[in-house]
């Protein structure tokens, strides 16, 4: 049997749903401000070679960073339930593949399709994607396991006939591909590396942050010009340089992960000042080290470069340790009920839109709240995230989740 990696809390901590809650919120606002015009260019997502980061460039890696947040209660639950080594990291397999190829498939049907050799349309295609999420990572309350297993097996068929019947590329003959691995794909990649990297460091803070600096140097490494030249020549070392994105981003899961121990682990010896000490002192390394980068390494969320990635992490830490103080310090916690339905059920949250567009779009119909720019712009994609919790709260309460 394993030992716990380390004494943290057998127990949801609020501020960090919240931190989720707050966060997937956010994301259906800036994913809807992205088609409203005359409205400030801190609200758009900055181009790759800006040198700057914008509000929204901030969403993705605060997804990096609650997951490094979470892993090191995930693991240390499914130890106290009596899993082996194998188990658990089965589980995480499992995990990372279910976000990875959700996020295959929702990339391949945003674009690299072919219409014209496909016999469904693409949004068609990409509505029935999203039934096979719900088939097979839904949570279910029927009593007899053979449905559950029934409408697994379905939803695994489904995707299967789909990535059949896929052609992309110019003429039609390809298939389906990362072109890029999509935000939940992305995440996937980062969850799987960082819970190695956690468990290969028994959870030290000290060596987490020096795994956290080997993928920084990693990173610059697969962007010399030297091993450019080789992956150019070897599609060996091409693959590896297609390695710096998920090392940037496992980067970030690595500080929160650190974040979520200098918080939560249990350590008498640690007053509520120290942690915040601590947690200060790594924001601010975090910042200088960014600073430092920042001239060969500029601030581009697309490129995933080290100072885009040590300063989004630095800012995470300041809003969790805000939120930390409030709810779990101050014990101001009645607002969460304005989130708490993102909190507890965040992948349906992030998908729900997608969902809504697909059946739009096969219907012909533009949604009447991207008609308006400027502040009522604004105030259409505030309603509309409203509007998407209140029905994810409503599917909550028919236990409608999905758990992966």
């Amino acid at each position: 049997m394993l030992n716990p990696i380390n004494t943290l809390k057998n127990q949801r901590v609020i501020s960090i749903d919240a931190f989720r809650g707050i966060t997937f919120l956010i994301m259906i606002i800036v994913n809807e401000l992205a088609s409203v015009n005359g409205i400030s260019i801190w609200l758009k997502h900055m181009p790759a070679d800006a040198d700057a980061m914008s509000f929204p460039d901030i969403v993705f890696p605060a997804f990096l960073f609650i997951v490094g947040m979470s892993i090191p209660f995930g693991i240390n639950h499914r130890i106290a339930k009596g899993e082996n080594r194998f188990s658990l990291n089965l589980h995480i397999l499992l995990r990372a593949a279910a976000l990875i190829v959700m996020g295959l498939f929702m990339v391949n049907a945003e674009g690299g399709y072919h219409q014209a050799s496909m016999s469904i349309s693409i949004q068609l295609w990409a509505l029935l994607s999203y039934v096979a999420f719900m088939l097979i990572w839904g949570v279910y309350q029927f009593k007899r396991a053979i449905i559950n297993h029934l409408l697994l097996a379905t939803g695994i068929t489904i995707l299967i006939i789909l990535a059949l019947i896929y052609r992309g590329g110019e003429d039609g003959s390809q298939t389906m591909s990362p072109q890029w691995w999509g935000i939940l794909g992305l995440i996937g990649w980062a969850y799987l590396i960082s819970c190695v990297i956690y468990q290969l460091c028994q959870g030290k803070q000290e060596l987490l942050i020096l795994a956290t600096a080997l993928c920084t140097i990693l990173y610059i490494v697969l962007h010399t010009d030297s091993f450019g030249a080789m992956a150019e020549s070897s599609s060996l070392w091409k693959l590896m340089a297609s390695l710096d994105a998920h090392a940037a981003h496992s980067s970030i899961v690595l500080a929160g992960l650190v974040s979520s121990l200098i918080f939560f682990e249990e350590n008498a010896r640690l007053s509520q000042a120290r942690r915040f000490s601590r947690a200060f002192s790594l924001m601010i390394t975090l910042i200088v080290a960014a600073s430092l980068l920042r001239p060969e390494y500029k601030i581009s969320k697309i490129y995933a470069t080290p100072s885009w990635c040590f300063y989004s992490a630095a800012i995470c830490i300041g809003v969790f340790g805000f939120l930390y103080w409030l709810m779990d310090l101050q014990r101001i916690q009645k607002w969460m009920l304005l989130i708490k339905p993102a909190a507890i059920n965040p992948l349906i949250c992030y998908l729900l839109p997608f969902i809504i567009e697909s059946i739009l779009s096969m219907l012909g119909i533009r949604s009447p709240l991207r008609s308006f720019d400027g502040n009522l712009g604004m105030l259409a994609a505030l309603f509309y995230a409203g509007l998407i919790i209140l029905l994810v709260h409503g599917l909550n309460k028919i236990n409608f989740k999905l758990k992966f």
